[in-house]
């Protein structure tokens, strides 16, 4: 049986909160009089000091106390954003992020960034306050008060986790308290829902704190519980509210006996919370990967069972096979919708690395997002980080020309990276483009011909000469700084892509910036397929990535004479034959088949001898030995066994083009 860590909760719990922190901090640099944004800020330091102090980090949650409390300042207007106020905040959560990471190792490191944090406040304070009028001047000096506050706890409150003794620490912790249960909702004994609460309190604070810093105190909980917060003047009324329970209790009578006949069915009212909770639910990634492997098993299974069927006369045999491929089906892409995850959730990340980026090399940059709801499978966007990252880096450093130079070229001083992701057809397409000064072919061909990868004078498309960035030690850099000019980031991206079985694009004007694609499948579990025979041998083409099918032409197989192009409505299409690609031995069939492919912007028709149909391919891993075999992405075990490969489309699609390229070259060259 699995036990949960708490520790290993309150960890997850805040790497969500450090990244809602991250996100809220990089806003307020471009809303800084945003009130929500700073309310939100508040509230995540807040919730990490109090779970912190749960948990046993105590580190964490001195820390973030002493960061509330700089961070106070702002919430108070006392102090302003400004950029020096964020970059402090960033290394602040940072540092919090090792803490949590680290316990025991880092606590030194937070002195120097806690006392920068006081000085920016101090001084942004006093400014302020300086400016401030009266009234903020006799509150900031103190004047004790005396507060009643009554208030009773949502429903779920204790099932979730909440503990109001620590809610009544808080408040002591403000000034001198008289605290008074309030016990008049409290049902029969038979009838009390152990998760449930049903106790009130009546708290009496005399505290020089203003009434602001009391709402602070129930400031998670305000929405679903019962909260009165009112000035006390009345000392008679003190010792009536101490000395009679029953009368204080008396004093909420109004809304109590509604409240108490609703809360004493406890069966429905635990149905209630358990709605609430239950609609979503944390679940290691490792059982996703392992349902998903359980579900690619059945999918043969189930392929097998209906090969079984299709050669068989029992009815009631195909009938149990049909509703066995139904409900895989429906089970599959129920598997698939769980592993799906916006990929706005690997964005967001990327704004702290442009905002640091900014900072290093003194260059404005507004950094955009589209695209954000853009679903991909969990397995590829965790392996996306880091290709992102390289990408991105290349950009603002190489591409983005400093502020300076863009004015003289008639640019805004401001630069421009823009991420966007699309679907497109089988694929995801995510793009990073920048307004900079785009790539030099010219000198990417002479560092090319310098390290010997192309010879001199070699004939090359602006295209390929892109695809040289990614070798590995490549790099036009003319000299070597802490972010690039070693060779090393865009081999890395290649590599990954590649493993994705994803590809890569390359676009570029001078003086305009450049784009770069990455085109990615949508899931690398399970898939439609199409079966084709060629030869003797049996492929499977991703059904997503076909557009049609066609008989080839008796009259232009045999007029080919090289040149492979297909009239499709009007529409020139070069075509492959895979018979010849794979050296197939076996007699072509009479009626051989073309099946249109596309793969970005791009199709091509593959030739095949026969369709088979289609079918649900679970896509199984090439060997290490088989992994520079371009044509082939994977393979799958079709339902008797055997296996089949998986053509890769995309790899297919540019073999093609490159061939008509070059033959529409040959031509002009002919011609001239």
């Amino acid at each position: 049986m699995m036990t949960t860590d708490p520790s290993e909760t309150f960890r997850q719990e805040a790497r969500e909160l450090l990244e809602t922190l991250e996100q809220v901090l990089l806003d307020l640099g471009d809303k800084p009089d945003d009130r929500e944004l700073v309310d939100g800020a508040f509230r995540a330091l807040h919730t990490l000091k109090g779970s912190g102090a749960m948990f046993g980090f105590d580190e964490v949650a001195d820390f973030v106390h002493e960061f509330e409390t700089a961070f106070d300042q702002v919430r108070k207007g006392i102090a302003g954003i400004s950029p020096a106020l964020i970059s402090v905040a960033l290394a602040a959560k940072d540092h919090v992020a090792k803490l949590i990471a680290e316990p025991g190792q880092h606590a030194a490191g937070g002195a120097p960034i806690l006392a920068e944090l006081r000085m920016i406040v101090s001084t942004d304070g006093s400014a302020a306050s300086a400016a401030a009028p009266a009234a903020t001047s006799a509150t900031a000096a103190g004047t004790a008060q005396t507060w009643r506050v009554r208030f009773y706890l949502p429903d779920d409150a204790l099932m979730l986790g909440t503990n109001p003794v620590l809610l009544l620490d808080e408040l002591r912790g403000l000034g001198d308290c008289t605290v008074t249960a309030l016990i008049d909702r409290v049902p029969p004994l038979e009838d009390i829902d152990p998760e449930a609460s049903y106790l009130g309190w009546d708290v009496l604070i005399t505290t020089t704190h203003p009434r602001d810093v009391i709402d602070d105190v129930f400031i998670f909980l305000r929405d679903g519980m019962e909260l009165t917060i009112e000035p006390f003047e009345a000392q008679a009324a003190v010792a009536a509210t101490i000395n009679a329970p029953s009368a204080g209790a008396g004093t909420l009578a109004a809304p109590t006996d509604d409240r108490a006949a609703a809360k004493k069915p406890a069966p429905e009212g635990k149905a209630s919370a358990d709605s609430k909770s239950g609609s979503s639910l944390r679940v290691p990634a490792e059982r996703l990967d392992e349902l998903m492997d359980r579900v690619g098993e059945l999918v043969i299974a189930q392929a097998r069972l209906s090969q079984l069927a299709a050669a068989s006369d029992d009815l009631n045999l195909k009938s149990i096979a049909e509703e066995i491929e139904r409900l895989a089906s429906g089970l599959r892409d129920t598997t698939m919708g769980i592993r799906m995850v916006p990929i706005g959730t690997l964005f967001g990340r990327f704004r702290r690395l442009v905002h640091d980026l900014s900072g290093e090399l003194g260059k404005e940059i507004e950094f955009l997002t589209s695209g954000e709801e853009t679903e991909l499978d969990k397995t590829v966007i965790e392996k996306l980080a880091d290709p992102l990252v390289h990408v991105i880096r290349n950009a603002v450093d190489h591409g983005l020309e400093s502020a300076d130079r863009r004015s003289a070229a008639g640019k805004p001083a401001r630069g421009r990276v823009r991420l966007a992701a699309i679907h497109a057809g089988a694929e995801v397409a995510i793009s990073i483009s920048d307004d900079g000064a785009g790539l030099d072919v010219e000198r990417i061909r002479a560092k090319a011909e310098e390290n010997g990868l192309i010879p001199p004078d070699a004939k090359l498309a602006d295209q390929e000469l892109y695809q040289l960035i990614f070798h590995p030690g490549f790099s036009t850099a003319k000299e070597i700084t802490s972010l690039s000019g070693r060779g090393v980031g865009m081999d890395v991206v290649k590599r990954t892509i590649d493993a994705l079985r994803g590809s890569i694009d390359v676009t570029s004007k001078a003086g305009a910036g450049t784009t770069v694609t990455l085109r990615l499948p949508l899931t690398l579990a399970i898939i439609d397929g199409m079966l084709v025979r060629v030869g003797k041998g049996r492929y499977t083409i991703p059904l997503s990535a076909v557009e049609e099918c066609v008989e080839l032409p008796a009259t232009t197989a045999a007029s080919a004479k090289g040149r492979n192009f297909l009239n499709i409505r009007g529409s020139l299409v070069p075509y492959l034959r895979l018979r010849e690609l794979f050296k197939t031995q076996a007699p072509a069939d009479l009626h051989q088949k073309v099946v249109i492919v596309s793969a970005g912007e791009h199709r091509i028709g593959l030739v095949v001898d026969q369709i088979l149909g289609n079918n649900q391919t679970v896509i199984k891993s090439l060997s290490k030995l088989h992994a520079d075999v371009g044509n082939f992405s994977g393979a799958t075990i079709l339902g008797d066994g055997t296996v089949a490969l998986i053509l890769d489309v995309a790899h297919l699609v540019r073999f093609g083009q490159g061939f008509e390229d070059s033959l529409r070259n040959s031509d002009a060259g002919r011609a001239a």
